[in-house]
């Protein structure tokens, strides 16, 4: 059974990011099971090596986590944290508030725009451990106006949460959704809860690769986290990486 009783905290002022803290403590022998906070983020980064507004006043959070499970579950890993970053989210909203939707692959969205995004980044330590880190930011008071996607706080929808609390909250719905997963041998409920809280399963989006961008309905995900979709021509591509806009 994992609680947030299972892991420690260490809370820090500003930091270049809070997932190179918990790699540098990896590096180090730390045995994991380690959350890192930080008020500020001075070199925060996001997906696809684009860096991260990281103004005070929201929650930086990375947990840091030690052979947490076969190189081949850990493809799925990363759904396991969008819906434990959608928990955290849904409870700190105020009665009434829409209900915030998953956007592929584990941004989470409040009224259609972004209010929180995660980094996962693994290491082999030289020892032959494997470190992963779950970088996790959720705009509280402040929202990045530069992002590629429309973006939100908490404060906006109307929730006077702080950051320590949210952190508490994302803490506890990141050690329940670790236990479902349970090493990837969970990963079926994981994927539902995925799916039962997703946004445009089953409507026309547009996905951004590398070389293209290409476009029809989005499918499904499958069970390592891979979308789904099928083009105009009825070609089924599953993707492992790419920015989706819905239309």
């Amino acid at each position: 059974m994992i609680t947030a009783d299972d892991f420690r905290h260490i809370a820090l002022g500003d930091v270049q990011s809070t997932n190179l803290e918990c790699l540098e403590r990896a590096r180090e022998g730390d045995p994991g099971n380690l959350w890192i906070t930080a008020h500020r983020q001075l070199g925060g980064r996001a997906r696809r090596g684009r860096s991260w507004v990281s103004e005070p006043g929201n929650l930086y959070a990375s947990l840091l986590l030690i052979d947490p499970g076969s190189p081949a579950a850990l493809a799925s890993l990363p759904l396991a944290v969008a819906v434990a970053v959608h928990g955290a989210v849904s409870r700190a909203l105020p009665p009434g508030a829409r209900r915030p939707t998953i956007k592929w692959p584990n941004d989470v969205l409040v009224d259609g725009a972004k209010i929180s995004g995660t980094l996962l980044e693994s290491e082999t330590l030289d020892d032959g451990r494997q470190a992963v880190v779950i970088g996790c930011g959720i705009n509280v008071s402040h929202a990045p106006e530069q992002a590629r996607y429309p973006t939100t706080t908490l404060r906006a929808a109307g929730s006077a949460i702080m950051p320590e609390e949210l952190f508490s909250r994302l803490c506890q719905s990141m050690a329940g959704q670790l236990q479902q997963w349970d090493r990837g041998r969970g990963i079926s409920a994981v994927r539902q809860a995925w799916l039962d809280n997703a946004q445009g399963v089953g409507e026309r989006i547009n996905v951004a690769l590398p070389d293209r961008m290409i476009s029809g309905q989005f499918r499904e995900i499958d069970a390592a986290g891979c979308l789904v979709m099928v083009d105009d021509d009825r070609v089924v591509h599953t993707i492992a990486a790419g920015d989706i806009f819905f239309e």
